[in-house]
């Protein structure tokens, strides 16, 4: 796993530790939207996240006429065979690239809602399991950029951390700068682990270990989030139960086969941000000042 940190880190420069959440996400079964300005690094994070983990990729550009059969495919009559024929769309790969989810109208945003939930899309009646794993990174702008389409509640949920790389510190950029043509390294990038190793450790995040004072800590965040006034409305158990998952995904990534709250502290900001907004701020999400506020009131122990 460190290995496969320092492939993808040599790529996405100076963001060790958003690669950890990442394949934190990964591993725990979850999907992961990246939010950020246009050239922050969101496409190459997930380009090189496929050629690392050696996962078949395709990318969506998400546009305004973007139509639901363009992502998860369509019938056609085929007059040789004198019979209707199922062309898989995009979706049906193990690494999918939604870029720029939010310029594209609702009704194309819910066609990802059953692949994301069920790991399958049912078409003319018909369903058809999606390759494993399957693991969607959506990309998409800041909210009050024009022509965007915010997404909605129920698919917001639907994925496990949301991300947002940030400008890189001076010396990072500098090493961006006079690197060369990125696109040109992603090439280079060789897979470390095959797809029944990665699946393998998907299964082995299942039997991490977390003590019982974790999940108190964990329990106390939650309430803190539900009680303190600070948001409109609290953590849901089910973003409790993601919170945990990812922390035992974080936690196999340190090597370690049990969770500790460190291990709460890394993946909550990004499992938490999408889920809570602030108190009075219409349908704004929760910023990090907010979040670094759960994690600064309540005591580990």
């Amino acid at each position: 796993m460190d290995a496969i940190v320092a492939s993808i880190s040599s790529i996405v420069i100076g963001k060790e530790q958003e690669v950890r959440v990442a394949l934190a996400c990964l591993l725990a079964r979850g999907h992961l939207l990246i939010e950020d300005l246009p050239g922050m690094g969101k496409t190459t994070l997930a380009n090189a996240m496929a050629r690392v983990l050696g996962l078949e990729f395709n990318r969506v550009q998400f546009t305004s006429d973007l139509l639901p059969a363009d992502i998860v495919g369509v019938s056609v009559y085929e007059r040789s065979e004198g019979a209707f024929q199922f062309h898989p769309g995009p979706v049906f790969c193990q690494l999918l690239l939604a870029d720029e989810i939010n310029r594209t109208t609702p009704k194309t945003q819910s066609a990802l809602l059953e692949a994301m939930a069920e790991g399958q899309v049912t078409v003319e009646g018909q369903t058809r399991s999606l390759p494993k794993p399957f693991f969607v990174v959506a990309t998409q702008n800041p909210v009050h950029y024009s022509g965007t389409f915010p997404l909605p509640e129920s698919q917001l949920d639907r994925f496990l951390m949301r991300l947002s790389l940030g400008y890189p510190d001076l010396a990072s950029e500098k090493s961006i700068l006079t690197g060369g043509d990125p696109r040109a390294r992603l090439k280079q990038l060789k897979p470390l682990v095959s797809v029944e190793e990665l699946l393998a450790l998907q299964d082995e995040v299942d039997a991490v270990g977390v003590a019982e004072p974790v999940v108190d800590y964990l329990q106390r965040l939650i309430q803190f989030t539900r009680t303190s006034g600070t948001f409109e409305y609290g953590l849901s158990p089910r973003a409790g139960l993601a919170v945990l998952q990812s922390a035992k995904a974080f936690s196999l990534l340190d090597g370690r086969t049990f969770a500790i709250p460190e291990d709460i502290q890394a993946v909550f900001p990004a499992v938490a941000d999408h889920r809570l907004q602030g108190a009075g701020r219409g349908h704004d999400s929760g910023s990090r000042v907010l979040i670094d506020k759960v994690l600064d009131s309540v005591d580990v122990i």
